[in-house]
Order: C-alpha cells, then sequence, then structure tokens
C-alpha cells in the first residue's frame, strides 16, 4: 500500500488494536473467574460474579462488530480524526460500562447510554460521509470540508455526559 493510503486509516487501525488488547483483557476476566469455579470444565452458568463477567464480556461483544463497521465507514468516508476520537471514547465508555456491570447492574447504565450515543455520531458521520460521495458522483457537489469541519467540530461534545 502507499504511505498517503496508509495515513489515511493509521487513527482507525491504532483505535481497532486497542479494542481488540480492551476485548483481550475482558475474555482474560472471563477466564481467571471461570478458573476459580470448581468445575473443571468452562459452563455458562456459575457463581453471581461469574455470571456478571461473562455477561458484561458477552454484551461487549455483542456490540463489537457494528462498532468496527461503523468506526471504519466513518473514518474512511467521512473524517478519520473525529472518528478515531469517537472510538476511543467509546473504548473508555464500554470499560466503564464493563466494569460497572462487575458491581450493580444500575451502575453500567450510563456507559451503556453514552456507548449508544457515540454510536448514533459515528453512525450520523458514516451517512454524511456516504451521502456525499454520492452527490459528488450525481451532481458533481463536494460538501466533504463542511461535512469535515462540522464533525470535527461536534466530535469534543461526545465528552459531555
Amino acid at each position: 500500500m502507499e504511505h498517503d493510503m496508509l495515513g489515511d486509516v493509521v487513527l482507525l487501525a491504532i483505535v481497532t488494536l486497542l479494542s481488540a488488547v480492551q476485548n483481550a483483557c475482558f475474555q482474560n476476566k472471563v477466564e481467571n473467574e471461570c478458573k476459580t469455579q470448581t468445575s473443571r470444565s468452562f459452563q455458562r452458568t456459575g457463581s453471581p460474579a461469574f455470571e456478571r463477567v461473562y455477561t458484561a464480556n458477552q454484551n461487549c461483544i455483542d456490540a463489537y462488530p457494528t462498532f468496527l463497521a461503523m468506526l471504519w465507514c466513518a473514518g474512511i468516508f467521512c473524517s478519520q480524526a473525529p472518528a478515531a476520537f469517537a472510538g476511543l471514547m467509546y473504548l473508555l465508555v464500554r470499560q466503564k460500562y464493563f466494569v460497572g456491570y462487575l458491581g450493580e447492574k444500575t451502575q453500567s447504565t450510563p456507559g451503556y447510554i453514552f456507548g449508544k450515543r457515540i454510536m448514533l455520531f459515528l453512525f450520523l458521520m458514516s451517512m454524511a460521509g456516504i451521502l456525499n460521495y454520492f452527490l459528488v458522483c450525481w451532481f458533481g457537489q463536494d460538501f466533504n470540508i463542511y461535512i469535515k469541519t462540522l464533525s470535527g467540530t461536534i466530535s469534543p461534545l461526545l465528552l459531555i455526559p
């Protein structure tokens, strides 16, 4: 691949690798909790602590493909930097959700709601970028600079709880 092309996706790749490391850490917590069980084989049921860790990990895994698709679509079609920033924020929120779920389930609710808001932002970025692509193809109008400016301006607002 050309160096310029790699520069267009390097931040997205970094966020993707960080999310893979985070998934590995979550799975390691499930494995460690499973080892504390008296049974030698893996079972989905057990102590309440194991069930919370397992369910939190499963919930994070369920949302993971959607997150990756939206991250990459937003970064490629719209703007890499705001998409990568939103991806990092999503990883922090997912960590908050996981840790909150290990306590009382109500502690995970803020992380869940905040994560949904970040996913909506990535979805809207993706849709704006794809819409701009078709506007360029059909009408010759390129609004990419406006979309990048708008997404770059709005992305810090993700920090507001």
